[in-house]
């Protein structure tokens, strides 16, 4: 299977230029992404984070949903990726019914990239309990599922009760939309062999890893051995691995912020490939959008055209 393409906005980079998240570049961003033959655009998300993260090297972001509807309404054919969305800092009724939504407006086209987080002093903003954010993950996706099987959900969940309710419309994709779960460690791995179509690991060292609250992967030799793992995980669990995506992201998905070698970035590609990535995530340039189409385009035509 080659390897699909996902562009993640560059929001996140320090002194992103503020044309690339007003309305007229986000439309063009977006656009530009679908005609440069990426297969998805991706946004993070952090409601809350505190000034001393920012400080320390953490990042801007915008609500990944919205900023994701207002994506479809400028493209057509481009997927729509959470990546990753925080589960547990949300009642799941209240994240399923603006899942729901984005689904439908983009005619079937989000993929749910989620996690559990990891700023504890964002879950203490949000109300949300930190240390429970791996049972609020579980309850979350098990929520989501229930809820748009078509019938009345009942549920007694942590903070909140559900007696018959419903949520309609339902999303164009049945019985829900792609997830993806994010996270380097095996419990990850089991969610997405347990239910979910995806895992989505960061290629990253010790020390990011415990940033992060995660494990290292820091190789295609270490990623090659966790997909085993999870192959074995979902065969268990009476699942086919093969229809399992693995989005990757590294420190080759820099390249077009950095300047290295595209050559020597495709073989990286095919390093990855092997291991079992189907997907790989791509940020550009964020210095304002000329020079950010211009990155867009380039790697379309010298990586996605080429290896297509």
């Amino acid at each position: 299977m080659p390897v699909r393409f996902t562009v993640e906005h560059p929001v996140g980079q320090a002194e992103c230029a503020a044309g690339l998240y007003g309305p007229e570049g986000l439309a063009e961003f977006a656009r530009a992404a679908e005609e440069a033959g990426f297969d998805a655009v991706a946004f993070t998300e952090h409601p809350a984070p505190s000034l001393k993260w920012l400080r320390a090297g953490g990042h801007a972001s915008l609500d990944p949903l919205a900023a994701l509807a207002f994506c479809a309404a400028a493209t057509s054919r481009i997927r729509l990726l959470t990546y990753l969305l925080v589960l547990p800092y949300r009642n799941p009724l209240l994240a399923a019914k603006t899942i729901a939504t984005v689904d439908l407006l983009s005619g079937g086209r989000l993929t749910l990239g989620v996690g559990g987080g990891y700023l504890r002093s964002e879950f203490a903003a949000l109300g949300a309990d930190f240390e429970a954010r791996g049972a609020l993950l579980d309850e979350s996706l098990d929520v989501l599922r229930a809820v748009w099987s078509g019938e009345s959900f009942g549920f007694d969940g942590r903070g909140f009760t559900a007696r018959d309710q419903v949520s309609v419309p339902a999303p164009v994709q049945l019985p829900h939309p792609p997830v993806w779960i994010g996270g380097n460690g095996r419990n990850a791995r089991r969610r997405a062999a347990r239910a979910a179509q995806g895992w989505s690991p960061l290629l990253i060292d010790e020390r990011f890893a415990a940033t992060t609250r995660t494990a290292a992967l820091s190789t295609p030799d270490d990623l090659a051995a966790a997909v085993a793992d999870l192959r074995e995980l979902t065969e268990a669990q009476g699942r086919d691995p093969a229809a399992l995506d693995v989005q990757v992201q590294s420190s080759e998905s820099n390249v077009l912020v950095d300047g290295g070698s595209l050559e020597e970035h495709r073989s990286q590609l095919k390093d990855l490939a092997e291991a079992g990535a189907t997907w790989f995530v791509v940020r550009v340039p964020a210095g304002g959008l000329p020079e950010t189409k211009d990155a867009l385009r380039r790697y379309g035509r010298e990586i996605i055209g080429e290896l297509r």
